[in-house]
């Protein structure tokens, strides 16, 4: 039983299907989630869709991005990032994520089921089975029960109790949506930038954007805002006019808007029993690392074969985070450096930060970012 239609549940329902395992996966959603951030696949995640032969439907449903422009406030160019200057000859994909979400699903077997509209409601760990109880009614009797279901994953919960310490807010919100493309806008991914804020678009392939906003907030429960519009709007007051443009349309028009904190999990144990947390339930890396797709997907397979190996599904997922846990521990540490710097508060460290993005030799930069995928992907490969 795996509780999230997401990358960590549909996945590890792939590999699972590779050792002999029937799943069942329930999704909350109604249907695949179709809103989604752009995400960059290198590393250990593209290695893995690569055993998955999944490669060329990803690259059919990816997007070229050669530069990312950033401007300020005024519209003013502060300076250009070539995308090949950081990943160098690393294979590498910007894909949507719902897109690497819907080739995951089509990609499931037979022995794979997904129900929709459907939730968990509790769960129970008797030593050879669970018994899981779903919101219909029914209860089923898995032998492993894996909890994707996200940050917020009601299976940790349940499963350790109230969130508590493992929540490590990062000082960031993110927010996404889609909104229609405005036709003087002519590059495949412009941002623009402001002290404390950061406001993205990246061009689809069907005339429209997709809108990431990340900004910095000491608050707390601001996803539960009930107008997230005028949220966004009031943290945009200061922004360049189209940031305001794009956010009065797509209020107008009505497109779904989601705001949520950048919060790494950070827990001493990801399985208890029967019973595993996967992917952002387990270890949530946010965005900053640039890892959490490719990771739910790495971990994923590696949990596939951790199981083909041992005929203990408890021995099973320790030894699968025994491989695991080194490589989220370093990925976590970056993320915690990374956040520091991301988007700088005060106007005095934005435009340093800015003077020293813009004469920094890009050869260094290169080295820094292709050697950490590298050294991920090797420790992979390692353990």
């Amino acid at each position: 039983m795996i509780v999230g239609a997401g990358v960590a549940g549909l996945a590890a329902a792939w590999w699972l299907d590779k050792v002999g395992w029937r799943s069942l996966v329930v999704e909350r959603a109604p249907g695949l989630r179709q809103n989604g951030y752009m995400l960059g696949l290198s590393g250990p995640g593209f290695e893995t869709v690569g055993r998955m032969g999944l490669l060329d439907k990803l690259e059919a449903a990816s997007y070229r991005i050669d530069e990312n422009v950033y401007r300020d406030s005024s519209g003013r160019e502060l300076l250009r990032l070539r995308y090949r200057d950081f990943i160098r000859d690393l294979p590498y994909l910007a894909i949507r994520r719902n897109d690497l979400v819907q080739a995951l699903a089509e990609s499931l077997s037979d022995t794979a089921e997904i129900r929709f509209g459907e939730t968990v409601t509790g769960f129970e760990d008797k030593g050879t089975h669970v018994d899981v109880a779903l919101e219909c009614g029914e209860t089923v009797k898995a032998d492993l029960l894996i909890g994707a279901d996200g940050f917020r994953s009601y299976t940790r919960q349940t499963l350790f109790g109230p969130d508590g310490d493992c929540l490590q807010p990062l000082g960031y919100y993110f927010s996404v949506y889609d909104v229609d493309a405005p036709k003087q806008f002519e590059t495949d991914f412009v941002s623009y930038a402001e002290p404390g804020h950061l406001a993205e678009y990246y061009a689809l392939h069907d005339g429209r954007l997709a809108a990431m906003h990340v900004w910095r907030d000491p608050r707390s429960g601001l996803e539960r805002s009930d107008d997230k519009a005028t949220l966004l709007k009031s943290i945009s007051v200061g922004s360049h006019p189209q940031v305001r443009a794009l956010l009065d349309q797509a209020d107008g028009a009505g497109d779904p808007i989601i705001v949520d904190s950048l919060t790494m999990i950070d827990l001493p144990r990801w399985s208890k029993g029967r019973v595993l947390l996967l992917g952002d339930a387990a270890h949530c890396l946010t965005l900053v690392s640039g890892q959490g797709a490719g990771m739910a997907l790495a971990s994923a397979e590696m949990l596939g074969e951790a199981l083909r190996v041992s005929d203990d599904p408890v021995t099973a997922l320790g030894r699968h985070e025994a491989r695991l846990r080194p490589i989220i521990g370093r990925l976590q540490a970056r993320s915690r450096k990374m956040a520091a710097i991301f988007i700088p508060q005060s106007p005095f460290a934005f435009h340093l930060r800015n003077f020293v993005m813009r004469n920094m030799p890009r050869a260094w930069l290169g080295r820094y970012f292709s050697s950490a995928i590298r050294a991920e992907i090797e420790l992979v490969r390692m353990r």
